[in-house]
């Protein structure tokens, strides 16, 4: 029995109402309950044991703090992402160390955490702490503004590179190879207009194609697997990597400034490894990408396999080339 027009004109718009909510509280929820929740920190020096403390109590559950034996390995930890920032204690007083290329967001944090070690003097003298940008952002791009504008695109473009490929490459296994070009075609084109024209990214050109390339395979191959098992895997990447896996991204912020434990479950999607390789890649020297590559090829594996049992229903359901039928007999 056939729906009237009304009833499907009603079912429509109440369908979009409904995912303008979910799209709406999906991209502004994380953003608006921003704040650290044990964001890791590392205190050095001869007071590194009261000022932990202090730092505990002004705000409880904010940091996850670990000592160093000096200033050296403070910078090493940041160096090596172990932690986004360190406060290091000395007789002359404290300074306050961050890295706006892990985490503008988190450097600004850190900057008004150094307020709260200002010793008590006379208002009109400068007590603040120092505070120095040990891993610094790209200068033309000091806020990450730029950075974290590419996640979006590259996730909904390579969602777009699976929707096309599903509906113009009949076969699975030509759908891999589009996949594949696509990455390469991609990686290199983005890698290029990101460390050229827009000047968005330092760090080695093949290693940040390689990341953007990676990331294609990852978010295109699943989706197109999906799609080989049938039409609706479409819609259901599309949420998976954009409505979920983009809010929960991190890059314009940290995964410790989103409510927990959703910036964990973010890093676990493509669009969140992506960002944290990015910047691994481009400021870190690769410290800190073992995770997201393993997270990024592991949806890339999965996605072939998918991909492949389309191919093997494909074949199943395919008449035998070889079997005709029977001509008409002449009279």
């Amino acid at each position: 029995m056939k729906s009237s027009p009304a009833v499907r004109a009603l079912g429509v718009a109440v369908g979009a109402a409904l995912l303008q909510l979910i799209m709406i509280t999906a991209f502004a929820w994380p953003s608006a309950h921003l704040a650290p929740r044990r964001l890791p920190v590392v205190v050095t020096g001869p007071a590194a044991g009261p000022v932990a403390e202090r730092l505990a109590n002004a705000r409880p559950g904010a940091f996850a703090v670990t000592t160093r034996p000096d200033e050296a390995s403070a910078r090493r930890a940041i160096a090596d992402r172990d932690a986004y920032g360190a406060i290091v204690t000395a007789p002359t007083g404290v300074r306050v160390l961050t890295a706006s290329a892990a985490s503008p967001a988190v450097a600004q944090q850190l900057d008004a955490l150094a307020q709260v070690f200002a010793p008590k003097r006379d208002a009109a003298v400068n007590a603040a702490p120092a505070v120095q940008d040990v891993v610094a952002a790209d200068p033309d791009d000091p806020r990450g503004a730029g950075f974290g504008g590419m996640a979006l695109p590259l996730i909904m473009s390579s969602i777009a590179g699976a929707a096309l490929l599903t509906f113009a490459v009949r076969r699975p296994a030509w759908r891999a190879a589009g996949v594949l070009l696509f990455a390469l075609l991609g990686g290199l084109g983005s890698a290029a207009l990101a460390q050229g024209w827009m000047s968005l990214l330092p760090g080695p050109y093949l290693a940040i194609a390689a990341v953007v390339a990676a990331t294609i395979a990852a978010v295109t191959c699943t989706v197109a697997g999906l799609a080989a098992l049938g039409r609706a895997g479409l819609g259901v990447g599309g949420v998976l990597f954009l409505l979920v896996g983009n809010p929960l991204s991190a890059a314009t912020s940290a995964p410790e400034l989103l409510p927990r434990p959703w910036g964990e479950i973010g890093q676990y999607l493509p669009p969140g490894a992506s960002a944290t390789l990015l910047r691994s890649a481009a400021f870190f020297d690769g410290a800190g990408a073992a995770r997201p590559i393993a997270v990024l090829a592991g949806w890339t594996v999965l996605g072939a396999v998918l991909l492949a049992i389309g191919a093997r229903r494909a074949r199943a359901v395919r008449p035998d080339a070889d079997v005709r039928a029977p001509e008409p007999a002449l009279t």
